[in-house]
């Protein structure tokens, strides 16, 4: 049972640059929304800097790909927004039990965002086109949402298999700690006041 593991252990490269891809992918996003952003404002103020009339609707794009794409990365990171006050007190087999569900959950969503958001950018997004720019289809406004689905069922594959992994064998590898700063800070004043 372990060679199969190992075999399927030499995987994770491939999760590692679709990791860096989207990385860099949501880098470059926000560096282009600073810059439109901060010529915009400043072409309203100084004659000689341009304020395209473009300059809202591509900023706007633009972070419809960021909030997606880095929302896809949280899955991998074991980052996104979850409650954990009573981890702590649960049996860890429960734990991780629900942990699994979720990632179950959050794979299913991931396969409706690919084919519901492909259907949506298909169909109303090729039929309009961006206002300040005529020639563009609107299809791009909502590609983002299968884009992400597609990251985000890459990324639930391989922490339901990281998952599975620490089942069969008992390790953690690959699974990433859920904890928080501000939670582990809170645990530290919790253990202070009961010294007191």
């Amino acid at each position: 049972m372990k060679a199969v593991f190992h075999i399927a252990d030499k995987i994770k490269p491939f999760y590692d640059l679709v990791d860096k891809v989207v990385l860099f992918v949501c880098k470059i996003l926000l560096i282009v929304d600073i810059v439109i952003t901060t010529m915009a404002v400043t072409g309203r103020y100084v004659s000689f800097i341009p304020d395209p009339a473009w300059s809202e609707e591509v900023v706007l794009t633009c972070m419809a790909y960021m909030a997606v794409l880095s929302a896809a990365l949280a899955i991998r990171r074991n980052s996104h927004i979850r409650m954990t006050a009573f981890d702590r007190f649960l049996p860890k087999k429960l734990v991780h039990t629900l942990d699994f569900i979720s990632d179950i959950a959050v794979m299913i969503l991931g396969f409706i965002m690919i084919f519901v958001g492909w259907n949506y950018a298909q169909r109303l997004g090729s039929r309009g086109f961006y206002v300040s720019m005529p020639g563009l289809s609107r299809f791009w406004m909502y590609f983002p949402v299968p884009l992400a689905g597609v990251a985000m069922v890459i990324f639930e594959i391989e922490m339901i298999y990281n998952r599975i992994r620490h089942l069969v064998m008992g390790d953690d590898t690959g699974i990433p700690e859920a904890h928080n700063e501000m939670e582990e800070a809170a645990l530290e004043m919790d253990e202070e006041d009961t010294e007191k």
